[in-house]
């Protein structure tokens, strides 16, 4: 029997066009006019976005992909956010004068207005293809996940087909409906940046402030292989010289670093979990002692990431960013090469998301053999990461 495969993506802002192009590869690399390749879909913040528009369009793939490019190389921030000058400076005075009025004047809400991202997603995704996709057999499931800040819950509202049940762990819940605007919306709402949204009497933000386990809802959902898609190189920075005094963090920098911290730290924790139960599996496979091999499953797992560092691109193309929003950057202390981190997932700007389209791409065409093996259900290394992160992930294979 073939494989339940899942394809994993993680959030990152304007960095998701990565995945764009990772997608596009997948779309030449399966056969032509295919379905879905992925039983499931599974999404946190950008990535929601571009799961639930695969969801969408499930019945076929290499358009789906196709019409997702379109869409990401086309970006401008005004896209996404509000970048008028008028509006720029009514967000700067509200918050310099809530901070010392304290809060008389009323706190706003964000920092960015992101109504044009909801008037853009509210056009080009169909949520009834969703249940048409189900209905058919092109799909099993598709998952959102966002935070809910009254039960500091992570939430990953999912629609599946009926063979799938509602699940219940320690700070995480699978709740089964079917998905709308509101959860795409509040699974990117970046705390402070984006507003939160309203669902069910409760108000959520950015998916990734407590999924410790990002590969969890693929898993609950049947997976038995996962695809994740990061959009994070993982060499590492290098170590600062001693003779050399350090530049105080300032805020974008600090900034940049929680938003790098919250879309992706937890991925490689999970990774690295997973690979345990794998090995622990493995070892007991023959005589499946004490019942593990019984009650769980091996989960082969595949890693796409990029080859270069993200902040070097967005670099290159800080000066496409819209006057106002450079401004507000510089105020907060971004023009430093450390404020790279931040400005990387803001930048949607169609000269930056072009490029990481087309890293994209290159970086899946490098393992176009595995990939197709993947989606064709065939075996694949328990843990498959390219050349470039096999470093980082050396503990995870107990080395």
């Amino acid at each position: 029997m073939k494989p339940k495969s899942a394809l994993v993506l993680p959030g990152g802002g304007a960095r998701g066009a990565f995945q764009v192009g990772v997608l596009k590869a997948l779309a030449e690399l399966a056969p032509r006019g295919a379905v879905n390749p992925f039983n499931v879909l599974s999404g946190t913040s950008a990535g929601a976005v571009n799961a639930v528009v695969l969801a969408s369009k499930a019945r076929r793939f290499r358009l789906a992909a196709a019409e997702l490019e379109a869409v990401w190389s086309g970006f401008r921030c005004e896209h996404v956010y509000r970048t008028d000058h008028l509006t720029m400076l009514k967000s700067s005075l509200h918050w310099f004068a809530a901070i010392v009025t304290g809060g008389l004047v009323g706190m706003p809400r964000s920092l960015l207005d992101n109504a044009p991202l909801r008037a853009l997603l509210s056009r080009n995704i169909r949520f009834p293809a969703i249940r048409r996709a189900l209905d058919n057999g092109w799909l099993d499931a598709v998952a959102v996940t966002a935070a809910g800040y009254s039960t500091a819950q992570s939430h990953t509202f999912f629609q599946a087909t009926g063979e799938h049940a509602e699940w219940h762990r320690t700070r995480r819940i699978g709740l089964r409906e079917d998905l709308n605007l509101d959860h795409i919306m509040a699974s990117i709402a970046v705390p402070m940046i984006f507003e939160p949204v309203l669902i069910r009497n409760e108000y959520f933000g950015d998916g990734a402030m407590r999924q410790a386990t990002p590969l969890s809802p693929a898993i609950h959902l049947g997976a038995d292989r996962i695809l994740v898609v990061g959009v994070r190189n993982e060499t590492g920075d290098p170590q600062p010289p001693a003779d050399e005094s350090p530049a105080y963090p300032s805020f974008a920098h600090i900034a940049g670093y929680m938003l790098d911290a919250l879309f992706l730290d937890g991925l490689y924790s999970d990774l690295e979990r997973m690979t345990r139960i794998n090995q622990l599996l493995d070892a007991d496979a023959d005589e499946e002692k004490h019942g593990v091999a019984r009650e769980m499953r091996p989960i082969d797992t595949m890693v796409v990431v990029p080859s270069e560092d993200l902040r070097d691109i967005a670099h290159r193309h800080r000066r496409d960013l819209p006057l106002p929003l450079r401004a507000l950057l510089r105020g907060i202390g971004g023009r430093r090469p450390g404020e790279n981190r931040l400005l990387s997932y803001l930048l949607f700007e169609q000269s930056f998301t072009r490029e990481l389209i087309d890293l994209g791409y290159r970086d899946a065409m490098r393992h176009r053999e595995e990939l197709r093996a993947f989606i064709a259900g065939e075996p694949i290394p328990r843990l498959f990461a390219p050349d470039w992160v096999k470093y980082d992930l050396s503990d995870v294979h107990g080395t």
